[in-house]
């Protein structure tokens, strides 16, 4: 028996495929599929896994396997709330915690079961809480328009959305980073 990688190791497909206890068929549509999906690839096309894609997959694993979900729901899960959200749910299921398939935040995008982005100023939570804004404290209405004609709640819907692509492409571009990195030390 081989011995087993460490969590930071990237993985080929085949090791890949052996620890989500799927075909590489299945991992190979998935990417197709679900475009959050991306392993790394190297010269002639070899796909190397790393951490967080282990954990997507996990993630889309367990919804559609454990949860029953479809293609397109998860689909749908990753376009409402992000990949962080679905990578969590793998980590979840990785660790054995119970898997909570509904965001801390109404109509945010937090990651499953996070009470630490629930509650991190500057996060989704804090866009859509509208019962501490001076305005509504004194009774005014949320729903008043703005001077272009949106309502607050759909600044904040929309502010939340920004605010979880901003966050999407800061942790791809992390990715992207700690990737070099990892592959610099190994032509070392």
């Amino acid at each position: 028996m081989a011995a087993r990688k460490s969590a930071e190791a990237f993985r080929t497909i085949s090791e890949a495929a052996d620890e989500l206890d799927v075909p590489q068929h299945v991992l190979r549509h998935w990417e197709e599929v679900f475009g959050q999906v991306r392993p790394m690839r190297r010269a002639g096309g070899r796909r190397y896994y790393r951490p967080v894609d282990i954990d997507v997959l996990r993630g889309v694993r367990a919804l559609l396997h454990d949860h029953k979900y479809t293609t397109k729901g998860v689909q749908q899960i990753f376009k409402d709330n992000g990949v962080k959200y679905v990578a969590e749910i793998g980590r979840h299921k990785a660790a054995g915690k119970p898997i909570d398939l509904h965001p801390n935040v109404a109509g945010g995008k937090v990651a499953a079961g996070s009470e630490q982005n629930a509650s991190t100023p500057g996060t989704a939570s804090t866009l859509t809480d509208n019962s501490m804004h001076p305005e509504n404290a004194s009774g005014d209405v949320p729903h008043a328009h703005t001077a272009r004609g949106i309502t607050r709640d759909e600044t904040a819907q929309r502010l939340v959305e920004l605010l979880t692509r901003l966050e999407s492409i800061e942790t791809s571009l992390d990715e992207a980073a700690l990737a070099l990195e990892a592959i610099e030390k190994h032509q070392d």
